[in-house]
């Protein structure tokens, strides 16, 4: 089939999955929040290592042929390999450091000689749909939160949080689509606007007073808005504290991972801050950590008081415990909400459309609200999506589906393409954050009940099953600069083009994906894993 033409692009490669492939890249690109330096967001988290690694990868699936095998490492493409045509069209690591030099000073080094790049998450292997990814997981640890705490419902809950770059920018949508009130402190004007324009963020302000009073009117009359105020963190959350102001749910998204690239110390601006880092990279890293100390001090007294406190994952907690801040106190959200989903196999599947026309993705959104009546995580979130979510970029769709429902929809999927029901193939992938998609002690595997928190064998022979199953990409990453020795994940991308060979992959690939990811959870010992991977039929030597 020839693919749809996109934006007026033209098709540049040898085969539809080729082109696809490309313009994920590319739409990975279009999303960057410094796209002159390849950075996509997280401070440091790159779909390429420099311009010149962009230039050889985009002529290199250009020339890809269906029986070849294009080898990235860390962002540089390194050759091409006659694989066959049931092997991945793209191979991928990102970042992985032995043992001992796994640490975030040996990463920087090797950062800065042009050696290593870190691909974040979905920026190294082009998987990234911009905020709408973290959107809804975002929406759906606050869903977790009001089902668990608030009745089901967060009309009329304060939650405070801070960061609104790349990924802590959906954090204001979906507090609003949760039905709550969010006052997101973030320290560069430039990130508040761009969600403004977005259409992430209602309004903002930099008076901590007019901030307050917008956020106790709605509180009062139970209206779900978004509030941003410039400021930061380090010094606002004590100051609302001592106000007497207790939120209903406090939470945080700053680049706390990074504190070179990313967290902003407390009295400083990110162009101070820049200033510093080439000056005095030491000072920085040490007045970032201290303003962090302070941030999660106030968060802790917050608990102290009745909130509703968390951990979204930006590593916030082990940098104020270098202060000597008792700081995992606080717990991390993925044990406390998302884990018993992930025990199903439950996790962020999402699909692009290469065509780059949004009809195609309303098809696939009517169909998986017709296909999965009981999944009531989809019934509930693809309404309120349609209805809030600006597509960006190539269109695309995010939702939690389980294991067996994913290989069901882009066999569902593939056939609507074969009949030329969607315009160009179908792009699915995932987040890593993802049943069998990572290790990491500090986060996705914090607390595992049989100890084995930091084992990274799962991510790996997930990469290795996917690969084995013929995905059309598939990546490992670890750690880098502040996450570095932390993390260990996996990455993968199945195209629906409509042919049968597309069928043979999407059915073993997805079965696999999702089933050492259940299979992980059942060896940890939860029990609900256990009786999903019965269900499964998979041979499982539990």
């Amino acid at each position: 089939m020839v693919i749809a033409d996109a934006a007026g692009g033209g098709t540049r490669c040898r085969g539809p999955r080729q082109e696809t492939l490309l313009r994920m890249l590319e739409n990975t690109l279009a999303h960057a929040e410094r796209p002159g330096e390849l950075i996509v967001y997280a401070g440091l988290a790159k779909a390429a290592r420099d311009h010149d690694a962009l230039k050889q990868i985009v002529a290199a699936l250009s020339e890809l042929e269906e029986h070849e095998t294009l080898v990235v490492q860390s962002g540089k493409p390194i050759g091409v390999f006659p694989t066959g045509t049931r092997a991945p069209l793209v191979l991928m690591a990102n970042s992985n450091l032995v043992g001992r030099w796994a640490t975030g000073e040996h990463f920087y080094e090797l950062e800065r000689r042009g050696l290593i790049a870190w691909g974040g998450y979905t920026a190294g292997d082009w998987q990234y749909i911009g905020s709408q990814g973290i959107v809804q997981g975002t929406y759906q640890t606050l869903a977790a939160v009001a089902d668990a705490h608030f009745g089901g419902d967060l009309a009329g809950r304060l939650v405070v949080t801070a960061g609104l770059g790349g990924m802590g920018g959906a954090q204001p949508l979906a507090t609003v689509m949760a039905g709550g009130v969010a006052l997101c402190v973030e320290v560069d004007p430039d990130r508040i606007r761009r969600r403004i324009d977005g259409g992430y963020l209602d309004r903002a302000t930099e008076s901590l007073d007019e901030a307050l009073a917008w956020a106790r009117d709605a509180v009062a009359a139970r209206t779900a808005e978004s509030i941003g105020l410039l400021g930061n963190a380090a010094e606002v959350l004590p100051a609302l504290r001592g106000r007497g102001v207790v939120p209903d749910v406090v939470t945080d998204q700053t680049a706390a991972h990074d504190l070179l690239y990313g967290y902003v110390p407390a009295g400083m601006s990110p162009a101070e801050a820049a200033e510093l880092r080439t000056d005095d990279p030491g000072e920085l890293t040490r007045r970032a950590r201290a303003s962090i100390a302070a941030h999660v001090e106030a968060m802790l007294a917050w608990q102290e008081d009745g909130a509703i406190v968390f951990e979204y994952g930006n590593n916030l907690r082990a940098q104020a415990a270098e202060n000597g801040v008792d700081a995992f106190r606080i717990p991390i959200f993925i044990e406390r909400y998302i884990r018993p989903l992930f025990c199903r196999g439950l996790g962020p599947f999402r699909w692009v459309a290469s065509s780059g026309d949004v009809a195609d993705i309303d098809h696939i959104d009517d169909l998986v609200v017709r296909e999965f009546p009981g999944n009531d995580l989809v019934q509930r979130w693809i309404p309120i999506a349609r209805e809030h979510v600006r597509q960006a970029g190539l269109p695309s769709r995010i939702s939690w589906l389980a294991h067996g429902e994913r290989a069901r929809l882009a066999l569902l999927v593939n056939d609507a393409v074969r009949r030329g029901e969607l315009k160009g193939p179908i792009a699915f992938t995932r987040d890593h954050l993802d049943a069998g998609g990572v290790s990491q002690p500090l986060r996705e595997t914090e607390n595992m009940p049989d100890g084995s928190d930091a084992v990274s064998d799962w991510p790996l022979l997930n990469a290795l099953l996917n690969a084995g199953s013929g995905a059309d990409l598939v990546a490992i990453h670890a750690g880098g600069g502040g996450y570095a020795g932390y993390m260990q994940s996996a990455g993968v991308t199945l195209i629906a083009d409509g042919t049968g060979a597309a069928d043979d992959r999407i059915r073993s690939a997805l079965t696999a994906d999702t089933g050492i990811g259940i299979m992980r959870y059942a060896d940890a010992g939860y029990e609900d894993a256990a009786d999903a991977v019965r269900a499964s039929g998979l041979r499982w030597f539990g």
